[in-house]
């Protein structure tokens, strides 16, 4: 996966849109309008402070099933991403929670979007959904059979969830991409607002053997500079709220300040890596 052709940067910083509850959920407030109207302005918030592409999931749904959403879910998750991509040019993926990666796929191919999300990939994880398995097979036939270039980003070791089989990071990276074709790995904290340490950044990235790691939560400009030192990209939420609080919507000023943080923290390790590149080579 070529992070820049697909994001314009070798380091891209993915910043989520949480979608208010859909139709069918539990906590369906009964107006889509105020779902899109939510999801535009943190869409424009989140371009206008500058990352490189977004991400739209039914993150307030909960609790979720764990595989196939109602038909109506995907109807209106294609109408916000449409709305969405009349605003802003961005590289868009997105994330059907909690596992309905086939749904996913079906949405970005119909509005062109460049990838999805995929909590469990392969595998088997014990979830507040119960078990779930992961379908790769499935998944990869159905992209071709669709006849699209969606890229899979897949969670390894996911957040929310604990493995059946013996925890080992690097046979889940290895597994994850060599046996289930994903296109990059994204690497969490234990849960939601939890960031990863360093040390299994550092293991999965040399696992993936280039494949690109993301970093998927807990991810805040006090910590960034020390997560990118393994990471090649980052997925951001939560910090990016008003007060942090993740049911408050995105604020453009702590948008714009993680990714001044971000860029001048990843534009420090780059120099740092062609200036070692020129030593050798001198």
């Amino acid at each position: 996966m070529d992070l820049y052709q697909l994001f314009k940067t070798r380091s891209p910083i993915i910043g989520v849109v949480h979608l208010l509850p859909l139709p069918t959920s539990p906590r369906w407030g009964g107006s889509l309008k105020a779902v899109i109207d939510r999801a535009e302005q943190e869409a424009v918030a989140l371009a206008s402070g500058g990352v490189d592409g977004l991400i739209v999931e039914n993150f307030f749904d909960a609790p979720f099933t764990k595989s196939q959403v109602d038909p109506v879910v995907v109807s209106a998750m294609t109408i916000v991403v449409q709305r969405i991509q009349s605003l802003v040019t961005l590289p868009l993926g997105l994330n059907v929670l909690r596992n309905d990666a086939k749904s996913a796929m079906a949405i970005a191919s119909c509005v062109q979007a460049q990838f999805i999300r995929v909590n469990i990939l392969t595998g088997v994880m014990a979830t507040d959904q119960g078990l779930i398995e992961g379908e790769a097979h499935q998944l990869l036939r159905y992209r071709r059979e669709l006849g699209c270039d969606v890229k899979i980003l897949a969670d390894v070791l996911v957040k929310h969830a604990r493995p059946l089989s013996s925890p080992n990071l690097t046979v889940a990276v290895k597994d994850t991409i060599e046996r289930g074709l994903a296109d990059g790995v994204i690497l969490s904290g234990w849960a939601t607002g939890s960031p990863p340490n360093l040390e299994d950044l550092e293991l999965a990235c040399g696992a993936a053997a280039g494949t690109p790691v993301f970093i998927g939560s807990g991810a805040n400009w006090e910590n960034i500079d020390t997560l990118m030192q393994a990471a090649d990209g980052v997925i951001v939420s939560s910090s990016l709220k008003r007060h942090g609080r993740i049911e408050q919507p995105i604020d453009p000023i702590r948008v714009s300040q993680f990714v001044e943080v971000a860029r001048r923290n990843w534009n420090s390790k780059t120099d740092s890596k062609s200036a070692e590149q020129v030593k050798l080579h001198s």
